[in-house]
């Protein structure tokens, strides 16, 4: 009988569990969209103890760190799938956003971050007023 062997087979799988793949990325999965005055982002963290998780803000960068607890016993697994251990993600936050007033909320499996738009950024009306009539346009 002939077998055929692939010395990097091993080495591929690996490095799909670590670094992830199309179909099933390494990172926490997110969703993200605007609602009204505000960003909100979902990241799927399920079972992860909520005392785990880290929310940093530096500049404009706002990190997300998880800690889903190395399955430890002497029962042999049969697939390990879900991401395991210390693993973040990172986002760029746009100078429009307020990072002073983030919020975080964690339910369910789910972490949902809320980012208010700044009120710089939000579009305000501006009276023009005329030398001619003392009178200011649009009031």
């Amino acid at each position: 009988m002939l077998m055929r062997t692939d010395p990097f087979r091993e080495l591929d799988r690996l490095t799909q569990q670590v670094l992830g793949t199309t179909a099933r990325p390494a990172v926490m999965a997110m969703d993200a969209w605007r609602s009204g005055d505000e960003f909100v982002v979902e990241f799927d963290l399920p079972g992860v103890d909520p005392s785990t998780v880290e929310l940093d803000v530096e500049r404009n960068v706002l990190t997300v760190r998880a800690h889903r607890p190395v399955h430890e016993g002497t029962e042999e697994m049969i697939a390990a799938e879900r991401p395991r251990g210390v693993f973040s993600r990172q986002l760029i936050l746009g100078d429009n956003l307020d990072t002073e007033r983030i919020s975080a909320n964690y339910a369910s499996g789910v972490l949902t971050v809320r980012v208010p738009v700044a009120e710089r950024a939000k579009p305000r009306r501006i009276t023009v007023e005329t030398s001619d009539q003392q009178q200011a346009i649009g009031a």
